[in-house]
């Protein structure tokens, strides 16, 4: 089994597109691509971590994550329903797991290393700011700030923006930080 992480795939954000020139027509060529280049690197054994931003869209959820190979875990982000900065949250979190997440977090260490869809700092977008990690020192893989950085000091970006529209293995991250 390998432990792959993800972000920032937005499934059924047609702005998204534009906003970070993905090489995609629209909505649907995306959530193929995107579920294709997963496909190609997960196996069905393997532990997916979805670190934010799933789907602008909660009714996609049920429809997209049977198609994708792996067990998966997500972590929340600021446009899944069941983030916490929603209302109802709480009702939609239950309904992303019958849709098939083991499991539904805020955040979670992962071999000494926090993951959380939000990063410490320098994204200059402060609306969420009471939903930032605690800065204590550790490594960080998050999502949200799509292609601004791939690394940035401890901060490590597992989004699709920079990570050629499919998951990364802990491994190549753990490698990559050294």
């Amino acid at each position: 089994m390998t432990t792959y992480l993800t972000a920032d795939q937005h499934y059924g954000h047609a702005n998204v597109i534009r906003l970070c020139d993905r090489p995609f027509r629209d909505v649907d060529h995306m959530a193929h691509e995107l579920i294709v280049r997963h496909n190609a690197v997960v196996g069905p054994e393997d532990e997916v971590i979805h670190v934010g931003d799933f789907s602008l869209d909660e009714k996609r959820v049920p429809v997209i994550l049977p198609r994708l190979r792996g067990r998966h875990v997500l972590v929340v982000g600021n446009h899944d329903r069941c983030h916490p900065c929603h209302k109802d949250w709480r009702r939609s979190r239950e309904r992303y797991l019958a849709a098939g997440f083991v499991d539904v977090v805020e955040q979670l260490v992962l071999e000494g290393m926090l993951v959380h869809h939000m990063p410490y700092e320098g994204d200059d977008r402060e609306k969420y700011h009471q939903y930032r990690p605690k800065d204590e020192g550790l490594v960080l893989l998050h999502g949200h700030v799509h292609g601004l950085w791939k690394t940035r000091g401890r901060m490590v970006n597992v989004g699709v923006d920079v990570r050629g529209y499919a998951p990364v293995s802990l491994e190549a991250i753990v490698e990559e930080i050294r």
